[in-house]
């Protein structure tokens, strides 16, 4: 048994942050999809881009603007959004933040 994937896991404490820079933690990966817990710093960003998987994003920590589709959503912590499949998207650190990244591939109908 994979003990990692039978304990609780401590979400936020799990990654830190690191000045400039955006951190990164694959809890699970998988053909179909992965969980990744991430770190920005202030300022940090990930330009616009698309992905083939639906994108659960929730906010664990601090407060971050999250673009889709031209439409600025402003979340802070406990607060979660779906980015859908091949949208363009784009994440920004209003200030620090952590999030967990849930990403599920679409089915070949939601394409």
């Amino acid at each position: 048994m994979d003990t990692e994937r039978a304990n609780p896991i401590d979400l936020a404490g799990s990654i830190g942050y690191q000045e400039d820079a955006v951190v990164s933690k694959t809890l699970i990966k998988e053909a179909t999809g992965t969980v990744t817990l991430f770190a920005f710093d202030r300022g940090q960003e990930l330009s616009e881009h698309t992905a083939p998987f639906d994108a659960l994003v929730v906010i664990l920590d601090g407060t971050s603007e999250i673009t889709i589709e031209g439409d600025v959503h402003r979340l802070k912590a406990g607060e979660a959004i779906i980015m859908p499949a091949n949208r363009p998207h784009a994440l920004r650190a209003i200030e620090r933040f952590k999030m967990l990244l849930t990403m599920i591939q679409a089915t070949t109908e939601e394409r």
